[in-house]
């Protein structure tokens, strides 16, 4: 199959046009009519993932963060972005990447997130728009704000949430809540730091999230919301196993995935 048919699928699941405007989705590098016969699929293209995509004969690489963010003016392999670029045409990989559309689009990161955490009345936390799907108009945007099906204390849903992303461990601003009883949730995988406004502002009694500083969070808190930081990758990783699920239900027998192994960004020690 060529890489402009799956490409069509991957815009069928997460719009383009559903992308936040700074952001850079799509196909990073590579040729649009590659013959793909096996995808290998990342959160991150880093180093490791570049060569295991190369090791395994990989004819296409899927990430959810794009490598390219900002203009280039050279590709050489002088710079550790570009390097990479590099060893991609060299093997004949072409790259796709989809980030914030697939953040915010139905049924895919906002909406994977919530139903791990069981979240119900579910509605977008930070309302980018509609779109049809099957002739109904729904809503999108980046993260979920609805109710726990019971109520916990923050404390306990700081162990459902290791539990339901597979956590070794996540960051709680700040004790003082750690055993007020909640209902109301948002969670915000990736950085969240910046809807922590719009979270307050729909009443949220907790955020879930990643990335978040030390004055986000104890600000938060102080006005009585509380902040899970789980970590960038450690609620973003589930994009990986849906991902191959997704393509393998598409593409049955006509492509190979091969899904990167856990790569934490961080050791705990």
């Amino acid at each position: 199959m060529k890489c402009s048919d799956i490409i069509e699928r991957l815009k069928g699941l997460a719009p383009e046009d559903c992308a936040c405007d700074w952001d850079n989705p799509g196909l990073l590098a590579g040729r649009s009519d590659k013959e793909v016969k096996k995808i290998y699929i990342a959160l991150d293209a880093t180093d490791e993932v570049v060569e295991a995509a190369i090791n395994c004969g990989a004819d296409m690489l899927l990430t959810h963060h794009p490598l390219i963010f900002k203009a280039i003016k050279k590709v050489n392999d002088q710079n550790f972005i570009t390097r990479r670029l590099v060893k991609l045409i060299q093997a004949d990989i072409s790259y796709y990447a989809m980030h914030t559309n697939f953040d915010a689009a139905p049924g895919c990161m906002a909406d994977l997130a919530a139903k791990r955490l069981g979240l119900l009345n579910a509605i977008p936390l930070d309302d980018m728009g509609e779109m049809e799907i099957n002739g109904d108009k729904v809503a999108y945007g980046v993260g979920k704000t609805g109710d726990l099906e019971h109520s916990m204390t923050v404390k306990e849903l700081a162990e459902a949430v290791k539990a339901a992303f597979g956590l070794p461990f996540v960051l709680v601003y700040e004790q003082e809540l750690l055993e007020r009883r909640v209902t109301k949730v948002s969670i915000c995988p990736g950085a969240g730091g910046s809807v922590v406004e719009e979270a307050l502002r729909k009443g949220s009694q907790v955020l879930i999230t990643g990335d978040i500083s030390h004055h986000t969070g104890i600000d938060s808190a102080a006005r009585r919301m509380a902040v899970i930081d789980a970590g960038h990758y450690g609620l973003e990783h589930i994009f990986i196993s849906y991902m191959g699920s997704f393509l393998k239900e598409q593409l049955p027998g006509e492509v190979e995935t091969v899904e990167a192994s856990p790569a934490w960004p961080a050791v705990l020690f």
